[in-house]
């Protein structure tokens, strides 16, 4: 089998070198706005050729659209327009918006949309990891509209990335990943905001930087050409997420300005209830 994966970076690099060790596909080859990454992807052996997107879909099997949200709005029904046999695989963050767009399109049976919950904060080629996906959770979005054929194919990917596989409706998947990954985000870029702020005033901030900073704002590392897009697409469940989290913070800062210490160990005591979900 060969497959295209359109934007070699994180996603699509991490999925290439794992295919690859595994020899589970003959060829993969590669497509990118970018030249530049296109040959770092070839220099770095994630790829076996690149192409222009119309010649690679036609000598492949499975395309996989591992680029920004936007991106994937704007291309997927042209590639949609453009397969036959293929397998169209949209692996973005955000899915209502898309799926929308091809509701009605004729080839829709030949696309499965499916979310790896899984990355890092870097991207490009270089950032891409064999183990990226190893037992992390593969979201299989309005699977029902994927033609049989077409979402076992996909999920035989899905089993030699070893991952666990979950179902929801779209809908359903951008609320929940508003929750669990897009605030998370927010908040983050938001931190770095904030100690760069005090940073041009307190220049030695950094110097008392430990773990815990570095694990809380590690995420604002992220590019924004892919997050910008994920927050225009999931604008109304991100800010529905984003009120209850700023009254959140209000509260806390209101029982640490009347000095209710009682009142702040009884809502830390509350957020460690957050071990039964993550262990």
């Amino acid at each position: 089998m060969n497959i295209v994966i359109v934007g070699v970076g994180l996603i699509g690099g991490s999925v290439a070198i794992t295919l690859k060790e595994k020899k589970a596909v003959s060829k993969i080859i590669g497509v990118d706005k970018s030249d530049s990454n296109l040959k770092k992807a070839l220099q770095l052996g994630l790829i076996d050729e690149g192409a222009t997107l119309e010649e690679a879909i036609t000598r492949s099997d499975m395309v996989f659209l591992t680029i920004p949200v936007d991106a994937i709005l704007q291309l997927l029904p042209s590639v949609l327009d453009q397969v036959t046999h293929q397998v169209v695989v949209d692996m973005g963050s955000t899915k209502e918006r898309i799926l929308q767009k091809v509701a009605d399109h004729p080839k829709r049976g030949r696309l499965v949309a499916a979310h790896p919950m899984a990355g890092t904060e870097y991207s490009g080629p270089e950032a891409a990891l064999p183990n990226l996906f190893k037992g992390k959770m593969m979201v299989y979005v309005d699977a029902v509209h994927s033609d049989e054929d077409a979402f076992d194919a996909v999920d035989a990917i899905t089993e030699q990335l070893e991952m666990h596989t979950a179902f929801m409706k779209a809908h359903e998947h951008d609320v929940h990943t508003a929750y669990v990954s897009h605030i998370s985000h927010i908040t983050s870029f938001a931190l770095a905001l904030t100690v760069l702020e005090k940073e041009k005033s307190q220049g030695r901030i950094f110097e008392l930087a430990g773990s815990g900073f570095e694990s809380t704002v590690r995420l604002a590392k992220s590019s924004p050409d892919m997050w910008t897009p994920i927050f225009k697409q999931n604008r109304e469940n991100v800010l529905e997420v984003l009120q209850e989290h700023v009254k959140q913070l209000q509260n806390i800062q209101q029982v640490l300005s009347d000095e209710d210490y009682d009142a702040f160990y009884k809502l830390i005591k509350k957020s460690n209830k957050i071990r039964r979900i993550l262990k």
